[in-house]
């Protein structure tokens, strides 16, 4: 092929073209290879409720759990001695003169009916003769002598004599303290959210203390039913706080047995109590016994003792207390020059508090539905458990002694808590729980069936089963609660179930305000009503081994599975061709 002498010479083509002339040919210094120090962090995930309390350490989580532990033993000495200080003795009017012998007695007081089998007569508790003769009666005129047996030999009914007249004293001061402990789970659980749990605890413990010591020097029923309750309402912040901070520092394998742990230290609180009030006989002493200990935890506020609940810290985002977390973010932070981010994490680390949005919890549908069927659930297994306490007495006219009544109370409780620490971390809480209430149902079915062709051991039998599967629903269901409530309003969600469990502890007071006149339609209705709470129960979720949720989304998420619901099988190969398409 011949060139013309015009045309470029041809140049022999090389591996390596010349370089565009764009770019300049000038040599390039070999940089050194970079340093870890002078790279930026990489960005780090946000941390998780988990990975909070794994940062504490096992030491110091163990060290706080104990600590949220052992309050409930002299909780119990303000939260269960109601029963104690109102127990009414035998009792008759007091005659002038020296005491006087059974026989004489009798036959010194005029006679009526008496709570019992038939129509048995006794000497009469508040009427007494004229001047000794047998021709009218009159109301007690000088007092009235006790015969005390069992409980406190000085409680508040002997000092300011609560009987007859002034009977109605008694279930008004035990309403007042129910009213009082619903007011303090509904106020101190919305303010433990708000406000934080360690400074709520703070605030409720010195409340417990002050008004302990007020309790101890009321000189009158008036001002003791009013310090009482403002008591009740401290004692069940207290309670509720320790309860939800204690699970919060738990990962999901550790929830059930601290909780269980918590719950016996309540139940050898309460018999503990028993043994102060054989031993001290005053009411002033075995509530003092009680309000002056708490005075030790006062040192809970101790800057390092007892902090702040790592998830409500996070969910807050407190940079003074998230030290570990804030140096890494404000570290990669100086590298960047974008003012953007500078604004919006100086905006957020300054909210104290975490932020709740109303119109997104109302909107938060499944959280409301669960809070309803367990709520529901808290309040049929309280109020019926004073049903089953009361059976024998009801339908029999006998009823047992306190202490056996006090004790199969206490043991029942405590069995309660080795019953679900043995089947609920197996059979999951849904399912000990549908089958705990099944239990109380039928057992209240088979007592008002039956109770015409029970013998005295088999009434006992049944009255003890449907006591223990009460009392196993009702701790079950506030730990189920604790569990899928999200962190931002566990507070006021335990505390509103808490709230309608003392709701249903409301029939107590009241059906002995009525001598349990229509004690048998109190039944049906308890009945009935636990036969409908077994439904509910199946609308449910699982919370066994899962996380805490912590924003209103994550607790959304708690939703049981549809009942109905179809797998579909979405493999290509299966799948027919549309042959139109």
């Amino acid at each position: 092929m011949m060139t013309s002498p015009d045309s470029p010479p041809l140049v022999s083509p090389s591996p390596c073209p010349a370089p565009p002339p764009s770019v300049p040919s000038s040599p390039v210094p070999s940089s050194p290879a970079p340093s870890s120090s002078s790279l930026p962090a990489p960005p780090s995930l946000p941390p998780t409720g988990e990975v909070m309390v794994l940062a504490l350490g096992r030491k110091k989580q163990r060290v706080l759990i104990a600590l949220s532990i052992l309050p409930n033993l002299f909780l119990a000495f303000l939260l269960a001695s109601d029963s104690l200080i109102t127990l009414a003795p035998p009792h008759h009017c007091h005659l002038p003169g020296p005491p006087l012998s059974l026989e004489v007695l009798n036959a010194s007081l005029p006679w009526e009916k008496v709570a019992g089998p038939g129509d048995s007569k006794g000497p009469s508790q508040c009427k007494q003769y004229v001047n000794g003769s047998q021709s009218a009666v009159v109301d007690c005129e000088a007092g009235w002598d006790y015969n005390v047996t069992e409980g406190l030999r000085n409680n508040i009914v002997t000092e300011w004599d609560l009987v007859c007249g002034q009977y109605w004293l008694v279930p008004v001061e035990e309403v007042c303290f129910i009213l009082g402990v619903l007011t303090g789970c509904l106020g101190l659980g919305y303010a433990a959210d708000r406000l934080g749990r360690s400074k709520t605890l703070l605030t409720s413990l010195t409340l417990s203390v002050v008004f302990g010591v007020l309790v101890c020097v009321s000189p009158n029923p008036p001002i003791f039913i009013v310090m009482r309750f403002c008591l009740a309402a401290a004692s069940a912040g207290v309670y509720l706080i320790l309860y939800i901070t204690r699970l919060e520092l738990c990962e999901p394998s550790l929830r059930l047995v601290v909780t269980m742990l918590a719950g016996l230290m309540t139940v050898a609180g309460e018999l503990l109590l028993l043994a102060v009030a054989l031993g001290c006989q005053s009411w002033r002493g075995l509530l003092g016994a009680g309000a002056a200990p708490l005075t030790l935890f006062l040192s809970y506020g101790i800057p390092g003792v007892f902090p702040e609940s790592p998830r409500w810290l996070l969910l807050s985002e407190r940079s003074a207390d998230m030290n570990s977390f804030s140096e890494r973010r404000n570290s990669s932070r100086d590298l960047r020059d974008d003012e953007s981010f500078t604004e919006l994490d100086s905006e957020t680390t300054t909210s104290s508090r975490p932020h709740l949005s109303f119109p997104e919890l109302f909107h938060s549908r499944n959280i409301w539905k669960n809070l309803c069927v367990l709520g529901f659930t808290s309040f049929i297994s309280h109020g019926i458990s004073h049903c089953y306490s009361s059976f024998r007495g009801d339908v029999r006219g006998t009823a047992p002694s306190f202490y056996w009544m006090y004790l199969l109370s206490v043991c029942a409780g405590g069995g309660a808590w080795f019953l679900l620490w043995a089947t609920v971390d197996r059979c999951g809480r849904r399912g000990i729980l549908l089958l705990s209430m099944t239990m109380t149902g039928l057992a209240s079915l088979i007592l008002l069936g039956l109770m015409e062709y029970l013998s005295e051991t088999a009434i006992t039998v049944f009255s003890v089963l449907g006591l223990f599967s009460s009392q196993a629903t009702a701790s079950l269901c506030i730990l189920f609660t604790a569990e899928i409530m999200p962190t931002i309003i566990r507070g006021s969600g335990v505390g509103a179930v808490l709230a309608l469990g003392c709701v249903g502890r409301l029939s107590s007071p009241l059906m002995d305000l009525r001598n349990h006149y229509g004690y048998f339609l109190h039944h049906v209705v308890y009945s009935s009503l636990a036969l409908l709470a077994v439904l509910s129960i199946l609308l449910l979720p699982e919370s066994k081994r899962k996380p805490l949720p912590q924003t209103l989304a994550d607790g959304e998420q708690y939703r049981r599975p549809p009942l109905g619901r179809r797998r579909r099988d979405n493999v290509p190969l299966l799948a027919t061709p549309n042959p139109e398409t």
